[in-house]
């Protein structure tokens, strides 16, 4: 069939279908607000849900600086009855995923990691106060036992988070914090990421910032320990001031490219 006649087909359907939606609107919101009175039963005993997800734009931040996505739209409902755009996006920017392949030799990549490994146990480690005062500071091992004197254990496939406050700035220069010689944001020191693989069953990591090293780093001394073990981390999540410090569950959309070192994902908490 002829692209013309595929889009006249298109916007035939489409009139024809206007008066079904318009006469089912109504039933359908009815329909999704009842769908979500049985969230807590569906969740096990969680009761909302926390988006950690950044949009992803043009001038998003990137740890290069340059920018890592562009839509340009192929497709457009006024000339074409329906809309469409050719995405072009660097595997790690915005809200996005660390393989283990990002930083190994032969890793796994961002479609091998384990599904399982996927919904997580969530731990919080709030370090927002000291990093208000230093944009250097980062996890250290005092952090974690701090939390697991509070917390107790960190539970085996955890996701440990830091939350250094950092998310409140995407949209300024301060989020990459650039001096003209070395970024400057926190991340988790190696000792950190030692602690958890040595005494821990995490699975991953988590930050609010560009990195999973601090952003004035030379070595990416956590990335080398952390993600040459089989275990992942995930950049620049938002929004870890709505959560606990325990007791939620992370749901990970990591992307399925095959042979990725990563890529853009939407990360849920349910709390």
């Amino acid at each position: 069939m002829c692209d013309i006649c595929v889009m006249n087909a298109v916007k035939e359907r489409m009139l024809s279908r206007r008066s079904f939606f318009k006469a089912t609107a109504g039933a359908g919101a009815a329909a999704a607000i009842g769908a979500t009175t049985t969230l807590p039963a569906m969740a096990g005993g969680h009761g909302s849900v926390e988006d950690l997800t950044h949009a992803l734009h043009h001038d998003f931040p990137t740890w290069g600086g340059a920018p890592g996505f562009s839509m340009n739209q192929e497709y457009n409902f006024a000339e074409h009855g329906f809309n469409v755009f050719q995405l072009a996006i660097a595997e790690h920017t915005g809200t996005h995923i660390d393989a283990p392949l990002h930083f190994s030799a032969d890793g796994l990549s961002v479609d091998e990691i384990p599904v399982g490994n996927l919904i997580a146990p969530l731990c919080v480690i709030d370090i927002a106060a000291r990093a208000a005062e230093d944009a250097d500071t980062t996890v250290t091992p005092d952090d974690l036992r701090a939390w697991i004197a509070a917390n107790g254990d960190i539970p085996d496939n955890a996701c440990v988070a830091m939350h250094s406050g950092w998310g409140a700035k995407v949209e300024t220069d301060g989020f990459r914090n650039f001096d003209g010689e070395m970024q400057h944001y926190p991340g988790f020191h190696v000792e950190a990421a030692q602690m958890l693989m040595e005494e821990t069953g995490a699975s991953s990591i988590a930050v609010d910032t560009l990195s999973l090293d601090p952003g004035n780093s030379q070595d990416f001394a956590t990335h080398y320990s952390w993600l040459p073990s089989g275990r992942f981390g995930i950049e620049n999540v938002a929004n870890l001031d709505r959560l606990p410090a325990s007791g939620a569950t992370i749901f990970i959309g990591a992307p399925k490219f095959r042979g990725g070192t990563g890529g853009p994902a939407r990360i849920l908490a349910m709390v």
